[in-house]
C-alpha cells in the first residue's frame, strides 16, 4: 500500500490533520494573514543560515519547551509568507476544481512589483515548486517552465483531490553572493468533496514496490542525523541515481504553520553516471518540538519515487516505538 492509501485508512473523514495543525483549510496560513506580518517588517533581514548536508538551512537556535533549559524559536522560518527578502509571490492561478485540466501559473515579483526573470541554478533547477494539501497529502515536487518575456512560470496541472493547498516556490536570486534560497508560499482552493486524512508517526513507507526505512531521531533545536535506506523485494537498492544534484532530496513541513525545511543528502555531489545506495544520509534541524512530515524523492532507472514519513521532534524513536510505527 502506498503512503496516500495508508494515511487515508487511518484518517479518512477526520477533521484533524497533521498533528492538529493540518486542519482542512484552517491550518493553512491565509494569504491575507501573511501580508500584515510583512507590512510590519518590510525590510526583515535574511535569517542566519548554516550549511547542512550540502544545502543552506536556517540557523534556528530554538529548542522545544519540553526540553530543560530550552525555549522555542522566535525567528521566522521559511515558507510561511508570500514575501521574503524583497521578493513576493503573485497569486497562483490553477484549475478551480477536481479533474479540471489546465495550467498552474504564477510570477515572482521584485520589490518594485516587476516580474523576476533571472534566477540562479540550485540543485539543477532555477526554481522548485512544491504543492501539498493542507493535511499533508497530495504532495508534488515539480519544475515549471519560465516565459522569460513575461516572467510567468507555468506547468500543466490537474487536481486529483479537493481541498486547500499550499504552493511553495523555492529559488535562489540571481543577484547577491550569499546563495541563500528564498521560499515563498500562497494557498490555492480546489472545489469538491474533501475528506482530510491524519498522518501518524511512521518511519517506514512502501512506494512503487520500494520500501524506505528511516533510522535516527529528529530532535528539536539541534542538528539531527537521519539515514534513509531503500530496498526492493527485501534486497538493498544500490542503483540510486543522481536527482537534482544528489542521491536523494528531502522536504519537511512543520505542524502548525506548515513551515518549510528544504535539505539535500549529505556528502559530495555525485557525478553523472554515479550510483549509490541503499542508504542516503541527511542532516536536518527541527526548529521546535512537534510533528514533521517528510517527503523523500529518489530516482531509480530514470524514474522518481516519493516516500512519505512522519517524525515527532522531541520524542523521536521512543515515540515511534511506542506506537509500533503507526500504520504498519
Amino acid at each position: 500500500m502506498n503512503a496516500a492509501g495508508r494515511l487515508t485508512a487511518y484518517g479518512a473523514g477526520l477533521a484533524v490533520a497533521f498533528a492538529g495543525a493540518f486542519v482542512a483549510a484552517g491550518a493553512v496560513v491565509p494569504d491575507g494573514a501573511a501580508q500584515p506580518q510583512q507590512a510590519a517588517q518590510p525590510q526583515q533581514a535574511a535569517q542566519p543560515q548554516q550549511e547542512v548536508g550540502g544545502e543552506q538551512m536556517e540557523d534556528h537556535e530554538a529548542m522545544s519547551e519540553d526540553q530543560a533549559g530550552q525555549s522555542p524559536s522566535t525567528e521566522s522560518p521559511h515558507g510561511t509568507a508570500i514575501a521574503q527578502d524583497g521578493f513576493q509571490l503573485s497569486p497562483v492561478h490553477a484549475p478551480g476544481s477536481v479533474d479540471e485540466a489546465g495550467d498552474l501559473r504564477f510570477q515572482v515579483l521584485d520589490a518594485t512589483g516587476d516580474p523576476v526573470t533571472r534566477f540562479r541554478t540550485a540543485h539543477d533547477k532555477d526554481l522548485h515548486l512544491i504543492v501539498v494539501r493542507s493535511d499533508g497529502s497530495e504532495f508534488r515536487h515539480v519544475h515549471p517552465d519560465l516565459d522569460a518575456a513575461t516572467g510567468t512560470w507555468s506547468i500543466p496541472w490537474e487536481w486529483a483531490e479537493a481541498g486547500t493547498y499550499r504552493a511553495y516556490v523555492d529559488f535562489v536570486p540571481a543577484a547577491g553572493d550569499d546563495g541563500q534560497s528564498v521560499t515563498l508560499t500562497r494557498t490555492v482552493q480546489v472545489a469538491g468533496d474533501f475528506s482530510p486524512v491524519t498522518p501518524e508517526p511512521t518511519a517506514t513507507d512502501e512506494v512503487d514496490g520500494f520500501t524506505v526505512e528511516l533510522a535516527g531521531d529528529l530532535a528539536a533545536g539541534t542538528t539531527s542525523d537521519l539515514t534513509l535506506s531503500v530496498s526492493r523485494d527485501g534486497e538493498p537498492v544500490t542503483t540510486l541515481e543522481p536527482y537534482l544534484g544528489a542521491f536523494g532530496h528531502l522536504v519537511a513541513l512543520r505542524e502548525g504553520d506548515l513551515a518549510y525545511l528544504h535539505v539535500h543528502a549529505a556528502g559530495a555531489d555525485p557525478a553523472e553516471g554515479d550510483t549509490a545506495g541503499p542508504e542516503i544520509a541527511f542532516a536536518a534541524e527541527a526548529p521546535t518540538a512537534g510533528r514533521y512530515l517528510l517527503y523523500l524523492d529518489f530516482q531509480v532507472e530514470g524514474q522518481v519515487h516519493t516516500a512519505q514519513l512522519v517524525l515527532d521532534a522531541g520524542r523521536g524513536r521512543a515515540a515511534l516505538d511506542a506506537t509500533g510505527h503507526s500504520g504498519h
